[in-house]
């Protein structure tokens, strides 16, 4: 009989170098995540090159001069990114000007501040959305839980006369409850009648915004000697404390780090997350195994209202400090793609947030100092989430080596 090929060996350097490219490409949802940032910058790129006169002028002659054309294409690109990551990080003038004694350490890291300040909502409702997958319920109504959230938060701020960091723990906790509450009615009616929990919620948003709206006019409510529509501002004690002069980054992020690690532990540590799992692997499975399937539903859309209505309350005592018609952004809908980007769990959500808050702070100034609209930022966001749904898509069809990306799909669906 022949002898075995050396390099079918076991530790052979060939066969581990083939190893490892396979499990790179394979199932490496980090590798799947970089990739996709990646891709989305180029086809970003190709957007900005195209969205500008100048540059595109200069492919009217490439044949005669194909230099003119690479160069302003590049030129535009590289000051586009350049401006995205001085805007998002940190810009290399401040700190040598931190360094020369002409400007302070603030200046040095207020783009860092900028993006901590848009992540800390995003994280609250990208773990709402999260917390409600791993549990097969589908929560679209995270932006009116947000919404509920700082409007108690808001009328705990200004109408409560509470000592200082009293005052804030109740802002804070009428966040959670208001939130909690909006969670609590498409859970209960999705645990009761079966009603589906996208159409409830999704109905539960246009109220929420509405109400805002509403109440924002009323007498009591409204700012006096206004006649727009904005709300008393919240008492300074009831405030989330910043980092100080233009730095707007506050203990709003701190909160968002302990609430993920609140949830991770919630999920894999205890009794509620592990009925929660099975609940949303097998619900027929978890109620024969004497699990409350019902009451698990109850619990997790109030749970995960209560996340939400937490970000709501960061983003109205954090930055806005006031209530109007859009206090709350798009936080709620792009908490559904935080969460999608950290694929359902409570640390990916966390990075997913910090990469949104990033473009969101670097956009703002790519649009001030290179002219390229915001909403290139909004593309970018899409394509990072397309590109990193798709493959999960793909492996799952074709029953690859990607149970890890796979499990993306499967979550969805279950929330369907």
């Amino acid at each position: 009989m022949g002898a075995k090929p050396a390099h079918d060996e076991p530790g052979d350097g060939d066969t581990l170098l083939n190893r490892f490219l396979q499990n790179l490409w394979a199932a490496n949802t980090v590798t799947v995540t970089v990739l996709s940032v990646v891709l989305a910058l180029v086809i970003g790129a190709i957007f900005i090159i195209v969205s500008d006169p100048d540059v595109l002028s200069t492919f009217g002659y490439l044949t005669a001069r194909p230099s003119d054309a690479f160069d302003a294409s590049w030129t535009v690109v590289s000051d586009a990114y350049a401006d995205l990551f001085k805007g998002a990080i940190v810009d290399p003038a401040t700190i040598t000007a931190w360094a020369n004694g002409t400007g302070t350490w603030r200046q040095v890291f207020f783009p860092i501040s900028e993006t901590l300040t848009y992540a800390a909502p995003l994280v609250f409702t990208g773990l709402s959305v999260a917390l409600a997958f791993r549990g097969g319920l589908f929560n679209i109504g995270g932006q009116g839980q947000a919404v509920v959230g700082t409007i108690t938060a808001a009328m705990a701020g200004f109408f409560l006369p509470l000592p200082p960091v009293i005052h804030l723990i109740a802002a804070l906790a009428a966040g959670l409850l208001g939130g909690a509450l909006w969670g609590f009615v498409p859970g209960i009616l999705k645990a009761r009648t079966g009603a589906h929990e996208v159409i409830v919620t999704i109905m539960l948003n246009y109220t929420a915004n509405l109400f805002l709206g509403w109440l924002i006019l009323q007498k009591g409510v409204q700012q006096p000697g206004r006649s727009d529509a904005i709300s008393k501002t919240v008492d300074g004690d009831a405030q989330l404390t910043s980092f100080g002069g233009e730095l707007r980054a506050n203990l709003g992020i701190l909160l968002a780090v302990l609430a993920t690690a609140v949830v991770a532990w919630l999920l894999n540590r205890s009794a509620f997350g592990f009925e929660l799992r099975a609940v949303g692997a097998n619900p027929p499975a978890a109620r024969t195994a004497g699990i409350s399937v019902a009451r698990t539903y109850t619990l997790l859309m109030v749970t995960a209202g209560g996340l939400a209505g937490l970000g709501g309350a960061t983003q109205v005592l954090g930055t806005a400090h006031a209530l109007t018609p859009q206090v709350a952004g798009n936080i709620g809908f792009d908490g559904l793609l935080v969460a999608l980007l950290g694929r359902n769990r409570p640390w990916g959500t966390l990075l997913a947030a910090i990469l949104f808050g990033a473009l969101r702070a670097g956009g703002n100034r790519m649009q001030s100092f290179s002219g390229i609209s915001l909403e290139l930022v909004t593309v970018l966001q899409a394509l990072i989430v397309i590109f990193i749904a798709a493959p999960a898509l793909v492996k799952a069809i074709f029953h690859l080596r990607a149970a890890r990306s796979a499990r993306l799909g499967a979550s969805m669906a279950k929330g369907w």
